[in-house]
């Protein structure tokens, strides 16, 4: 739930440290604990993509600054639209 209320931004229980934590932190420590097995299974891409999250930000935020920036929805179903296509080819 945290993280879809609060995205990457947001803070998540560490278990192991049974405490809140940021989620980028999270996810970066888990990337850094698994980095020596991701290209023997063969998910060095999977795990460069999550990178790419981390940076530019999700989907989720990526529509919400088009909204925040036009104020119009219609942009934000332009903007979706763009990067459906764009992904598609």
């Amino acid at each position: 739930w945290r993280a879809a209320r609060y995205g990457i931004d947001g803070n998540l229980i560490d278990f192991g440290k049974e405490m809140e934590v940021n989620c980028r932190n999270l996810v970066l420590e888990l990337l850094d604990f698994v980095d020596d097995v991701v290209d023997d299974l063969g998910c060095r891409n999977d795990l460069e993509y999550v990178h790419k999250i981390l940076e530019h930000g999700t989907g989720a935020d990526r529509q919400l600054a088009v909204y925040q920036q036009t104020g119009n929805f219609e942009s934000v179903v332009d903007y979706i639209t763009t990067q459906t296509l764009i992904g598609a080819k």
